[in-house]
């Protein structure tokens, strides 16, 4: 039996998308993740708000000043509404409760642990990053409604180029930037990509509803996306 947790970073867009729930989907995601956990696999799955986080910070920005701790907080208890929602589509398969301390490591022998965010200052990318510094995990895989990070926005520029294979200093400066915004819609937080860089993490990056590629990458199989280390 594998001992090492491997870190998965679900998308909030992955869990529920704007146009709503796909059960069909999510049937087929827990599935792959069980099918794997009978092989010898562990997962921490770090999930995002993602478009229900951003609507809630929308709204209520319009409604009233707020400031940038406040947008975080009201994306933390999105988070935490969502990795409720998928601990209880594995049940008796995870751990009892949400993980929201990624500095901390739970005592478990569920092979399933669903981890939330903790603070303002970052996405939950960065606790996925955080999480592989605790347990010990060389790689986060994040599972995005994205095939393939690109050096500029696909759908402004015709000649946007995918990117396969970079490295973190370029990621950086030429993707995501260097500073964090609630609600920021990137590839991969700027404060998670700084620490990773330091801790010398491998990340990549690929669609989540592609399973069959999810199926490569949890595999170290090729997979079709991007791969930032």
């Amino acid at each position: 039996m594998k001992n090492n947790y491997k870190i998965i970073s679900v998308g909030g867009s992955i869990v529920i998308p704007k146009t709503g729930f796909d059960i069909n989907f999510l049937k087929k995601f827990k599935a792959l993740i069980l099918r794997q956990v009978k092989k010898g696999d562990k997962f921490i799955l770090v999930i995002g708000g993602g478009a229900t986080c951003r609507n809630y910070q929308q709204a209520a920005g319009k409604v009233s000043k707020l400031s940038n701790d406040d947008l975080d907080w009201i994306g933390i208890h999105s988070i935490t509404f969502n990795a409720q929602f998928v601990k209880y589509m594995f049940k008796d398969h995870a751990y009892k409760e949400i993980v929201l301390d990624p500095n901390k490591k739970v005592k478990t022998n569920k092979s399933i642990i669903i981890a939330g965010a903790l603070k303002p200052g970052c996405s939950s990318d960065k606790d996925a990053v955080l999480l592989a510094k605790t347990y010990g995990a060389k790689e986060v895989i994040n599972l995005s409604n994205i095939e393939y990070v690109y050096d500029k926005d696909p759908n402004k520029y015709k000649n946007a180029k995918k990117i396969e294979e970079t490295n973190w200093k370029d990621f950086r400066k030429d993707v995501v930037g260097y500073k964090w915004v609630p609600g920021k819609n990137v590839p991969f937080d700027p404060m998670a990509s700084a620490l990773a860089e330091k801790l010398g993490l491998k990340v990549s990056i690929l669609k989540g509803t592609s399973l069959k590629e999810v199926e490569k990458v949890i595999s170290g199989k090729k997979f079709k996306g991007t791969v930032v280390k």
